[in-house]
Order: structure tokens, then C-alpha cells, then sequence
């Protein structure tokens, strides 16, 4: 079965009003969802994603990103020029 096709209402009675949709008590209808069942109104769907949610690439996973201890303390590679950069700012941060 796919996820896209719909279960019916799990509820037994037969008053069922609405498409069915899931929620985290199974498949409802609009009559016997959660909301329903509270006397509340149907929620509004939400804003969702931003545009760029899948485009923008993270910073986390940019592999010029380094920390500037792992490179002082000679556990990162670099250059001997960063290698100096890197010990004068984690030197800078302790005193």
C-alpha cells in the first residue's frame, strides 16, 4: 500500500465526514480528528519550508570550516601559515 492512499476512518461508526488524514491516533476524518474531538476549530496549515530550505548549503558540512584548536594543536593539516594563525588565536582566547 502506498503512503499517498488514504486509509479509511478508524473509528467503527459510520458518520464520517471529510478525507481521511493521519495523525499519531491513526487514520481520522474530519469529524473524529483530534482537533474535532476537542471541539476546536481545523487548524491552518502552517507556513512550511522556507524557499531555500534544500538549496542552501550548511555551513556544518563546508569542508573549509575548521576549528582553530584542532589546527594549533596539530591534529588538523594545514599550512604552516595557518598552522601560526591558529595558535596566535587560540593563544589570544586564553589570555
Amino acid at each position: 500500500m502506498s503512503a499517498r492512499d488514504p486509509e479509511p476512518c478508524d473509528v467503527p461508526r459510520g458518520d464520517h465526514d471529510g478525507d481521511p488524514r493521519f495523525y499519531a491516533t491513526g487514520w481520522k476524518c474530519d469529524r473524529h480528528a483530534p482537533w474535532a474531538q476537542a471541539g476546536l476549530a481545523e487548524p491552518e496549515p502552517g507556513p512550511g519550508l522556507p524557499a531555500g530550505a534544500w538549496t542552501t548549503a550548511s555551513p556544518i558540512s563546508d569542508s573549509r570550516v575548521h576549528d582553530d584548536r584542532a589546527v594549533a594543536s596539530g591534529k588538523r593539516r594545514s599550512s604552516p601559515q595557518a598552522y601560526r594563525a591558529a595558535q596566535a588565536a587560540v593563544h589570544h582566547e586564553i589570555t
